[in-house]
């Protein structure tokens, strides 16, 4: 599914629309180059689950945060690793087993990660398109049929 994202607005309306949808175990994994709107879509996506003047800071220095929200949920941002299994030992398999997980930088997790962390993931790629982007929205395991649900 394509998802035209004009504005910064719009790319925070999708994250909203994705939060009460997510369930435990489940990822919602965020691709695209810097500057799309990865962090942006982020913070929608968890002030949606927590409250709208919840502080979300990037995780870009300490790698994960984590958020009591109901699934509680941790925001991973692997860019800065430099081999897969390092996002095992920040905990991304822990936070799996207990609620969600919200991940930039999925690719850091090798060819084959994103398809070991979790049968039920959402992954959004966000790409330029002129003056604003767009989303390519696919779901995997439950998400096949959750996504039709996604509306921003």
């Amino acid at each position: 599914m394509k998802i035209v994202l004009a504005d910064a607005e719009a790319t925070t309306r999708l994250g909203a629309a994705i939060a009460p949808l997510l369930a435990p175990g489940e990822a919602v994994l965020l691709y695209g180059p810097l500057g799309m709107g990865k962090s942006t879509l982020a913070r929608g996506l968890i002030r949606a689950l927590t409250r709208p003047d919840e502080d979300v800071p990037s995780p870009t220095f300490t790698l994960v945060q984590f958020y009591e929200a109901d699934p509680p949920l941790a925001h991973f941002d692997l860019y800065r690793l430099t081999r897969p299994d390092e996002a095992y030992e920040i905990g991304l398999d822990e936070a799996l087993e207990d609620g969600c997980a919200l991940i930039e930088w999925p690719e850091r997790l090798g060819p084959d990660g994103a398809a070991a962390l979790t049968p039920h993931r959402l992954e959004i790629t966000l790409s330029p398109d002129g003056e604003g982007r767009y989303a390519t929205v696919s779901g995997v395991g439950l998400w096949e049929t959750k996504i039709t649900h996604v509306r921003p």
